[in-house]
């Protein structure tokens, strides 16, 4: 999702490495800069213009001037401002309660509303809770099967409404089979609209007033750029919200929301949907967004999902390549397929430093496994040597790769160029945090 805006921040923060001082009319034009990718990134005019004003302060208030990497220094503070932005810290599901703590999620259709409701049941179940699934929407049977279908998927019981109930009905009852069944979490799962209207508002506030829920989840299209925070106000004002659930980040949508709901409305962001397998979802770092914004990657996020992939030795083994610079192109088809067998290649791609599903070309779907063949095909067509040292692969080397591949020297050069990138990108990050960067010297 931010691809875009990841590679138009890039290429600043390249620009400016070059220069070894900065004066006064490079950091405006730097501000107009950034300025300019994140309204293309569809982030909110306001949002925009508080982010170059926290910026600005933030830069008058260090040497910058006399920085021996002033492009460190504005690097270092951007991913400070947009960490803020996006709420600083992580915001956890609260669980704690007298009875059973209800969390009520609402959304417009085609939101991926029931498939998160879903997602969190066995979030949460991974994380050792008992949880019930109430389907409270009553106006869409497909929405009823389908919930039922992932019930079943991750064996977390269901209620269903019986043909005459109301919603509210339907969550009373549902409540007392979650006691019944002594569940220690609830997830009521409720009717949308495609768009916001007042049947909608007054169902969901009867549902609220049954409920008492402990969350209210707003579950947010990232492909709806600036809409969603007319939708989450809405939400916010008539109902209250204590997260949003931004999903489809795995799609080209331009990333500005993520940004922009949370400024604009102060309600937090606490999941994100990645995918659409059941395990496609991982809760909301806003440092860790911050560092993909700015194409740094996501390393602590890597290892989280490598060590859900991997034995907890194979994960601090392939910790501890990234660090030594010794991940080799072996270790990148090993962790392709690795993550492949549990959810989204694309949120792989962009935990990675330098990185993007934009250049490696390696959408979701049909297309992403036949890429992902591609490459494999490649490296399985180079010496043991060449993949632990791909710099010693000229142009006599890079036919043979292609022809032994069944591809073209042109794929040969973009998979090695685009290694390159990542490899320096993880240098760079050896250190696991900003401090430990050495960009642009």
């Amino acid at each position: 999702m931010f691809d875009s805006i990841s590679t138009k921040l890039n290429d600043i923060f390249f620009m400016l490495g070059k220069k070894g001082t900065l004066s006064e009319k490079d950091i405006d034009k730097v501000l107009r800069e950034i300025r300019i990718a994140l309204l293309e990134a569809d982030v909110g005019f306001k949002v925009v213009k508080q982010i170059i004003e926290n910026i600005r302060e933030k830069c008058n208030s260090v040497e910058l001037r006399t920085s021996v990497a002033p492009s460190q220094v504005i690097l270092n503070v951007t991913s400070e401002v947009l960490t803020s932005i996006l709420g600083s810290e992580v915001s956890e599901l609260q669980l704690k309660s007298e009875s059973i703590p209800v969390i009520l999620i609402v959304g417009l259709n085609g939101s991926g509303k029931t498939t998160t409701t879903a997602k969190l049941a066995a979030h949460l179940k991974t994380n050792g809770q008992t949880p019930v699934l109430i389907a409270a929407d009553i106006h869409r049977p497909a929405a009823v099967e389908q919930l039922n279908i992932l019930g079943d998927s991750i064996e977390v019981a269901v209620y269903s409404p019986k043909i005459s109930d109301s919603a509210p009905e339907v969550v009373t009852r549902g409540i007392e089979f979650a006691t019944k069944r002594q569940a220690t979490c609830i997830l009521i799962d409720t009717a949308g609209r495609f768009q916001v209207d007042e049947d909608l508002m007054k169902e969901l506030k009867q549902i609220y007033a049954k409920a008492n829920p402990i969350e209210t989840l707003l579950v947010l299209d990232a492909m709806a750029g600036q809409d969603s925070v007319n939708v989450a106000e809405t939400f916010a004002k008539d109902i209250g919200l204590t997260g949003v659930v931004l999903t489809k980040i795995d799609g080209d949508a331009r990333g500005g929301a993520a940004l922009s709901v949370v400024y604009t409305t102060g309600v937090p962001l606490k999941f994100l949907g990645t995918g659409e397998k059941i395990n496609d979802i991982e809760i909301f770092h806003p440092d860790r967004i911050a560092s993909r914004i700015l194409g740094m990657g996501d390393i602590a996020g890597l290892s989280e999902i490598a060590g859900k992939s991997f034995s907890h030795n194979q994960a601090k083994q392939l910790e501890k390549k990234i660090k030594r610079d010794e991940f080799d192109l072996n270790d990148l088809v090993a962790q392709m397929n690795q993550i492949k067998k549990m959810g989204s290649l694309t949120g792989l791609i962009e935990k990675i430093p330098g990185l993007s599903k934009k250049n490696i070309q390696l959408p979701n779907g049909e297309d992403g496994e036949k890429n992902l063949r591609k490459i494999e095909a490649i490296v399985s067509s180079m010496t043991l040597n060449e993949r632990r040292k791909p710099g010693i692969i000229d142009g006599s080397r890079r036919r043979r790769i292609a022809k032994g591949s069944g591809t073209k020297p042109n794929d040969v050069n973009n998979l090695l160029n685009q290694f390159s990138q990542m490899k320096k990108m993880m240098k760079r990050m050896s250190k696991g945090d900003l401090k430990g960067l050495s960009m642009f010297r």
